[in-house]
């Protein structure tokens, strides 16, 4: 049956059970009130409500939750529009009575139970479309622990219903026990806000004025209800009274908890929602910068888009670029700023004593947190190196004292970087055509890929490592790198650029990027694939993809969680079991799947370590190194292999591995990029 038919029907039976509803109840109120036979059975009008219930229950069910694509806002617009609907009509009624006065009307049971039906059913409606966007959001980025509980739930609602129906007296203990499991089970699934990391600042503004206009219509219905059922019981004993509906309490508990942990998990996210989007900023102008200087042919646009990206990233209020010429002479290029400014500020700065920031080990870019003689407080100065030699300095200031921290400072430093590089490939790809000297730039673009994998690898208490890096040609696609999260979290990344050569390595840069980026948002293994995939498919072509794996080590809970993206599987010796273990987990390359659907092949494990564990990450050159025969140096050899040198050292088995490797080929040389990245856990 189509979506539309079911909308329909159940729109035409929810207001034929409603008229029967009030037809029912005042029909009983009337014959009870004036001593006649009623002609229709008290559980009619319950059995009516509870059709009412189903047929609204199915209407929002195709209504909103089995809508295709509504963004959050839109859900929780439909709540503010539901509620407000219903609202205006019961406060309409409220006015009619508060017209009427005192007359004999509004002291008449029957008008009041009118009046108490009304809102019960406005109340309902509102409620069960409020249950529905709930649903929805709840189950955004779904498991199937959270789905099953959820269904759960939903039978224990259904249970709850049925048992309202059944003219059965249960002990109240089983009642309220029924009760309390119901609000238990609404209690835990309302942690459940996936969604809320995906709203930017405005929206979560927005959000936060309807949650809370949904809540005031929620607290509304329920004092308007409950007080025209006091006004009821106090001149009739007989009357649709909720207050014992299991159901009705379990569902309106159940919206009332998501309601105000929504609201509360949202003013309190408010604070680092512009972090959270400045990082996302930071990726975006990385990416556009990457993809600019792709397109670009000139030196001098790369500087513009340089400081053009830099100073948005890093919110700076001035800056510029102070190019160093062939004759001497210096080229500036300037925003927010005029000449007179620049010289003015330069001999300010010459003046000071500038502050390295070595602990971050980026030795190409000073910081200066105040310039005595100068409007700017703050100043962030790296200069851009080509064959170590400064061909430009990248000045940004602000006029706030300590305007710039850390992560500025390194984003700057991969913004510079980057566009060192591709100058610097301008400038060897001209040479070459023009002094037949392409040799000469293999050899430097081989130097500059080096350069981004990293000189020291981060290690804690727990474990030592050690990483091999070989390129096929002079440069090559393969990348590896790690990142400190705090004293007990170490991220390890292996990753592997689709082909080989000066392309490879170029992609490879932009993996570089993304991952110094996004690492420091500390996302889940699961979500910096996702993160990853979104803005490497912004910039890669499409004739690339990127395979990477990506560990997180935690000291503290001696543990490793992991994902996969269609990276070669990792192996894992465990010294326990005293076999080699293999991490082959779902994962699809990163560019290759450039829309939505990429997160339904993301998949996240976690495996515990002990002492002496050994954990070997490798990319396919080392599988796929061939003998003289075409014969593949093989998966089960390196497991074999791994089996029996668990007991050195990472760096034993590095330089074992990569002996047997060449020993294997009998040529000396491997066909393939190739990259070992070795953990070993240290003992107790």
């Amino acid at each position: 049956m189509k979506k539309k038919t079911i909308i329909q029907i159940s729109t035409f039976l929810a207001a034929i059970a409603w008229i029967l509803v009030i037809f029912t109840d005042l029909s009983l109120l009337f014959s009870t009130t004036n001593n006649l036979k009623p002609g229709i059975g008290a559980q009619v009008p319950l059995v009516m409500l509870y059709v009412f219930i189903f047929a609204i229950f199915f209407f929002y069910r195709y209504r909103i939750e089995k809508a295709e694509s509504v963004n959050f806002t839109d859900l929780l617009w439909q709540v503010f529009v539901t509620g407000l609907v219903t609202t205006i009509i019961s406060l309409l009624l409220r006015l009619v009575v508060l017209v009427l006065g005192t007359s004999q009307l509004t002291i008449n049971p029957l008008f009041l139970d009118f009046i108490f039906l009304t809102n019960l059913g406005l109340m309902l409606s509102f409620i069960i479309a409020t249950f529905m966007v709930w649903k929805r959001l709840i189950l955004y980025q779904k498991s199937k622990r959270l789905l099953n509980l959820w269904v759960v739930f939903e039978y224990g609602l259904l249970i709850s219903l049925v048992l309202d129906l059944v003219p059965i007296d249960l002990p109240e203990y089983v009642l309220t026990t029924l009760r309390v499991v119901l609000i238990l089970l609404g209690l835990v699934l309302s942690v459940n806000m996936k969604w809320v990391a995906y709203l930017n600042f405005r929206q979560k503004w927005r959000s936060l004025l309807l949650i809370f206009l949904g809540l005031f219509y929620l607290v509304y219905f329920f004092w308007s209800v409950s007080s025209a059922a006091v006004d009821l019981s106090a001149r009739s004993e007989y009357f649709l009274d909720f207050s014992d509906s299991t159901f009705i309490i379990a569902t309106v508990a159940f919206v009332f908890i998501y309601a105000l942990f929504s609201l509360l998990v949202i003013l309190f996210n408010l604070p680092t929602s512009s972090v959270f989007e400045q990082k996302l900023e930071e990726v975006v102008n990385f990416q556009r910068l990457s993809q600019s200087i792709q397109t670009e042919q000139s030196e001098e646009r790369v500087f513009d888009i340089l400081l053009e990206t830099a100073m948005s990233t890093v919110f700076a209020d001035a800056g510029y670029l102070e190019i160093h010429q062939d004759d001497g002479k210096s080229k500036f290029i300037k925003s927010n700023i005029d000449p007179e400014g620049i010289l003015n500020f330069q001999a300010s700065f010459r003046e000071c004593k500038l502050k390295i920031v070595k602990e971050l080990g980026l030795d190409k870019t000073k910081y200066q947190s105040a310039i005595k003689g100068s409007p700017y407080k703050s100043v962030l100065y790296s200069p851009i190196y080509i064959r170590n030699n400064p061909v430009a300095v990248l000045v940004l200031l602000k006029d706030v004292t300590d305007g710039f921290n850390r992560e500025m400072t390194r984003i700057v430093d991969t913004f510079t970087n980057q566009a060192g590089i591709s100058i610097e490939n301008f400038r060897l790809l001209r040479d070459a055509l023009e002094n037949e000297r392409y040799k000469e730039t293999i050899k430097i673009a081989k130097k500059v890929q080096k350069s981004l994998l990293p000189e020291k690898l981060n290690h804690n208490e727990d474990f030592e490592i050690a990483a091999l890096s070989e390129a096929a040609d002079e440069v090559g696609g393969d990348y590896y790198d790690t990142i400190r999260l705090d004293p007990d979290r170490v991220v390890l990344i292996i990753g592997d650029v689709s082909g080989k050569g000066t392309s490879a390595a170029f992609q490879m840069s932009q993996m570089k990027g993304v991952f110094l980026s996004l690492a420091q948002l500390d996302p889940s293994p699961g979500d910096f694939m996702i993160w990853a995939n979104n803005a490497l498919s912004l910039s890669l072509e499409k004739k690339f993809f990127i395979t990477a794996s990506y560990f997180i080590i935690d000291q503290k809970e001696k543990k490793v969680t992991f994902a996969r993206a269609g990276h070669c599987p990792t192996l894992f010796y465990s010294k326990k079991d005293n076999k080699v273990l293999t991490f082959k987990s779902k994962g699809l390359g990163l560019g290759i799947l450039r829309n939505g659907e990429y997160k339904n092949y993301v998949e996240v494990n976690t495996y515990k370590y002990n002492p002496s564990d050994v954990l070997l990450m490798y990319t396919d050159g080392v599988t796929e190194a061939r003998n003289e025969s075409g014969e593949e140096f093989g998966f089960e050899r390196l497991k074999s292999f791994l089996d029996k040198a668990n007991g050195y050292s990472p760096d034993e088995i590095r330089a074992n591995l990569a002996e047997q490797l060449l020993n294997f080929t009998g040529k000396g040389i491997i066909d393939d990029d190739y990259t070992m990245l070795v953990v070993k856990f240290r003992e107790n």
